[in-house]
Parts: C-alpha cells; structure tokens; sequence
C-alpha cells in the first residue's frame, strides 16, 4: 500500500441563496418588528392628540378628537338621514376624481416631458432655447397661472388637467434630460462601433440607460401633481377630494377637513409605493452594480 494515500477532497455544502426559503422565513421577524413599531408610533401619536383635546388646549372647532375625526369619516363615506356623504358625493368617489385628475394630467405630462427631456438632452441647439423655459415652469407655483387657465379654459376639467400637466411636465424632462446626459460613454462607443445608428443610440442605449431617474422623475411629478389637484379644485372642484376640504372649511367643519387630509396623504403614500413596485418591475437593473 502506498504511504500516501489519495485523498479525495471534500465538496462543501453551497451557500444558501439570497432567494432561498429560509432566508425568506428570516424576513418575517424584521418585518413584524416594524410593523409593531409603526403601530405603537401611531398609538402614541393618537394618545397625545386625545391627551390634547382633554387638556382643552385649542377650541374643539379647531381640534376635534380622533373620536369625532373617525366619525366625520363614517358620515363622508356612507348615506346618513338622506345626504350623501359630503357635497353629495362618497368619500371614495371624491378621491377616485382626484386620482383619475392625476393619472390623465401625468400621464399627459409623460407623454411630452420624456420626448422632451431626450431632445433636450441629445440636441444642443434645442437645449438652449428649450432648457431655460422647463425651468422657467418648473419654478412657478401652480396657483400662479391657475387664473390664467380658467379665462382660458372655464370653470370645467380642462383646467383642472391643464394645470396639472404644467406642474407635471417640467419635472419629468428636466430628469429626463440629465438622465440621458450621464449615459457612459462606453456603452455609447460600444454600440457606435456595432454600427448603431443615431436613433438606436437614442432608443436602445440612451433610453434604457436614463429609464431609472425618469421613474424618479415621473414619481416626483405625480408628487407634485397631488399637491396642485387641491388648488386645481378650488374651482367647481366636486366631486374631488380638494373641493370637499374647500366645502368643508367654508362651514368649520375641522373634522372633515382632517379626513380629506388624511385621505391624501394615505393614498399618496400607496400610490408611491405602486409606482416603486412598478420601477422594480420595469427597471429591475437600477441599484445593481
């Protein structure tokens, strides 16, 4: 027998994946953590409002009790003694009128601000003339020309929709633009030496390559967009979630007005994160080296 025997190595076990059903399983407990965090956080925030309203600090018109904010919100969302909900309308089809105000007036925006964005991105002579007027828009508070666009357009939805592609628009070219401007190089020459020309640069290098801050861009627009639909429905804006608080503010009706608010920031809160879910679906590369 040989005096030095064959060894036969051993095969470690593979390292489990990042994927794998145990490294999923110890997800849970940082998610229940959090989940516990916000709730005390909120039960908190709840206490020392009531505490607040027991101590009588305010007005009870100035700052109703979470008691008769969750009754303002039954009464705005159901049919009580014959009225229906606020202004005529549920609460739900007030924010449904408001977010499809949104979605025509971004997706209006998109539309314009993306083809924009990579003119002014790619074409230098248009870039000075065009670059100083998206900044020019992107500056000016929507209430500003809101005046305007009524003489314009009316009192109706035009613009409502108008004013919300104005305040949309400027954001998601001005993202799209420097975007495009900090594609590498590299994949540029890459794709010249192959032989593509101009436009497959434009459509299948310079595009692709931007499509991460435009999300960005486009996430930031419908930002703004919430923020001008109230100011938007200043103006015969019922149904629609900022005529309800104008109504509601006109008679002192604070519990209501806390209810539109809250309704706002909880739908944008899920609308960002539908629009985040979406990045990741469509732009699953962004974040990866």
């Amino acid at each position: 027998m040989s005096a030095t025997a064959t060894r036969t190595p051993v095969k470690e076990p593979p390292a489990a994946s990042a994927t794998s059903p145990a490294r999923k399983r110890s997800r849970w407990p940082v998610v229940l953590r959090q989940a516990a965090l916000r709730a005390l956080a909120l039960a908190v925030l709840l206490l020392a409002w009531q505490c607040a309203v027991w101590a009588e600090l305010w007005p009870r018109v100035l700052v109703p009790s979470p008691g008769e904010v969750w009754a303002a919100l039954l009464r705005t969302s159901t049919v009580h003694d014959g009225v229906r909900g606020q202004s005529g309308h549920l609460l739900i089809e007030h924010l449904g009128t408001s977010l499809r105000r949104i979605g025509i007036g971004t997706g209006y925006a998109a539309l314009a601000g993306i083809p924009l964005g990579l003119l002014i991105g790619v074409v230098k002579p248009l870039a000075v003339v065009l670059e100083p007027a998206v900044s020019f828009l992107r500056t000016l508070p929507p209430l500003a020309y809101l005046s305007l666009l009524v003489i314009w357009f009316g009192i109706d939805e035009s613009p409502k929709i108008w004013l919300l592609v104005i305040a949309a628009c400027p954001p998601i070219a001005a993202a799209t633009a420097a975007a495009v401007r900090t594609v590498p190089g590299q994949l540029l020459e890459a794709a010249r030496a192959l032989g593509a020309s101009p436009l497959n640069l434009l459509l299948a290098v310079r595009l692709p390559a931007a499509l991460p801050e435009i999300f960005t861009g486009v996430r930031i627009a419908v930002g703004i967009a919430y923020t001008s639909v109230v100011a938007a429905e200043t103006v015969n804006g019922v149904p629609g979630i900022g005529g309800m608080i104008r109504d509601a503010q006109r008679y002192n009706q604070t519990d209501v007005v806390i209810v539109g608010i809250l309704a706002i920031g909880l739908s944008g809160v899920l609308l960002d994160t539908a629009l985040r879910a979406l990045e990741h679906a469509a732009v699953p590369w962004r974040g990866r080296a």
